[in-house]
């Protein structure tokens, strides 16, 4: 995994799937007690492998299925957490939302995965870190953008444990 420092954003390349898992655990690891992350990338860029790799980290067993059909899929965390992974990419309108409970959600979610989130905008929470994922060769390239200062200080203490 190389990485280019540029603050607000930061550049890494995950020459592997074993760099995304990594990437994915360093996340977990410090985790702040509520975020959202928000990640961008074309089909085959690599958010539901970095997504599933967070979960797995933050204690989640049995099957991660992808929300890529029922939209959101909830997980129960180790810490007693609550995980929401969102997949918006069938999403036809940003409105339809509105229907899927998502204020409910907003209580009870500690953690907010959201692929696709541009299809939702103006109906999700913001972003505290926003990864934008992108086929590079064999890996992926990822820029990532700390939204907030709790993105800020995640992003900080998750960079500093894959090194």
């Amino acid at each position: 995994m190389t990485h280019d420092a540029a603050a607000p954003s930061d550049a890494l390349r995950l020459p592997d799937a074993e760099a995304t898992a990594a990437l994915g655990a360093a996340l977990a690891a410090h985790r702040p007690n509520r975020a959202v992350l928000h990640l961008h990338g074309d089909l085959g860029a690599g958010k539901s492998t970095l997504a599933r790799a967070l979960l797995r980290a933050l204690g989640v067993r049995g099957t991660i299925r992808s929300p890529t059909y029922t939209l959101i899929e909830r997980y129960p965390l180790a810490d007693g957490g609550e995980a929401a992974h969102l997949d918006l990419y069938r999403l036809a309108d940003a409105g339809e939302l509105d229907f899927l409970g998502l204020d409910e959600l907003q209580a009870a979610a500690s953690l907010w995965l959201v692929e696709w989130p541009e299809r939702g905008a103006g109906h999700l929470r913001p972003a505290d870190l926003a990864l934008r994922l992108s086929l590079d060769g064999e890996g992926r390239a990822v820029l990532v953008e700390a939204a907030s200062p709790t993105g800020a200080a995640w992003w900080a203490a998750a960079l500093g444990g894959l090194t």
